[in-house]
């Protein structure tokens, strides 16, 4: 078993992490990115990538985060493809032993792990993933406008996608399995009077349907819950709205969580309930969700860790005098 140690330890490589990266190499803090069983985060599974900024024309989502990974490379991030199993926060300092067998111990940690988007599981879900199914409204949302879509969901984030996509799109059609939404009664309120929003009760999505070349959504294969009848519904893109799953097992039971399993960060700063443990992205931000505001939490886990390192130097070497 090998024992690596570093002043800084990231957990993750999205957007957050890549970023936190860069600004702790920069300040000569020589972190140490574990990437992670997904290198790159969900960015490499889009396609079009129009609203993170610095870019005129559309990118791909596989090679903006494989220029973030060579940035923080080249200003002396170690990366390591590796995937942490084990984390231990309750003593400094903080111990993390990996899938390699390697242990890597660190004063300060940065959790970047992110979040993935609940799918419905079925295999044309798959097949036409970035080529018009999303999990994601404000980023995919403007490729639809004027067209049809359908959204997938009861919850807040469902109610909350219908209403963005309402204002590009021609017609929203939502979805949802039971007879009554969980969404927020204002929100609902929202979405039944909206006259381009039209709700479809008791069924789910049993296919995804499309094809051509280069492929492409045509429409949805609804079945009905309390009578298994079927039905086809034109669309040119489906939007699965059915929440997120923040990666947080690593730390269940050693970090604060909120509603959905998001760690708790305190206002206005990247601090978990842990002293030199900091949170930034996915994994922490259940509002915006996006690459940007993931990257600008990386920068601030990033300064707050230096920071904290700064005033723990201060402290031990008070305590040798």
């Amino acid at each position: 078993m090998t024992t690596e140690h570093t002043k800084l330890l990231i957990i993750g490589s999205g957007p957050a992490g890549y970023t936190a990266a860069v600004y702790a190499a920069r300040a000569m803090m020589e972190p140490t990115l574990v990437a992670g069983i997904q290198p790159g985060g969900q960015l490499t599974i889009t396609t079009e990538v129009e609203n993170y900024p610095g870019f005129a024309d559309a990118i791909q989502g596989p090679w903006l985060m494989d220029q973030m990974q060579k940035q923080a490379e080249n200003v002396g991030t170690k990366i390591v493809y590796d995937t942490i199993t084990k984390a231990d926060l309750s003593v400094r300092p903080f111990r993390m032993e990996a899938d390699s067998g390697t242990v890597y111990t660190a004063d300060s940690v940065i959790i970047c792990t992110g979040a993935q988007a609940r799918w419905l599981g079925l295999p044309s879900e798959e097949d036409f993933m970035g080529a018009g199914v999303s999990a994601c409204a404000t980023c995919d949302g403007f490729f639809y406008r004027n067209k049809e879509v359908v959204v997938v969901g009861g919850g807040n984030t469902a109610v909350e996608e219908a209403l963005y996509l309402a204002n590009l799109a021609s017609k929203v059609t939502l979805v949802h399995r039971r007879d009554s939404l969980r969404a927020e009664r204002i929100l609902q309120d929202r979405l039944f009077k909206h006259p381009k929003i039209e709700v479809i009760w008791d069924h789910a999505v049993d296919e995804i349907l499309g094809g051509g070349m280069p492929k492409a959504v045509t429409g949805v294969r609804l079945k009905n819950a309390k009578s298994g009848e079927t039905q086809e519904i034109s669309a040119d893109g489906v939007f699965i709205a059915i929440g997120h799953a923040p990666s947080v097992e690593l730390f269940r039971g050693q970090l604060e969580l909120k509603t959905g399993d998001y760690l708790v960060t305190e206002p206005d700063s990247t601090r978990t309930s842990i002293p030199g443990v900091f949170a930034a992205g996915d994994v922490t931000d259940d509002i915006y969700r996006q690459a940007v505001t993931a990257a600008g939490m990386g920068c601030m886990a990033a300064l707050e860790a230096e920071r904290f390192l700064a005033e723990h130097d201060v402290t031990e070497s008070q305590a040798a005098e």
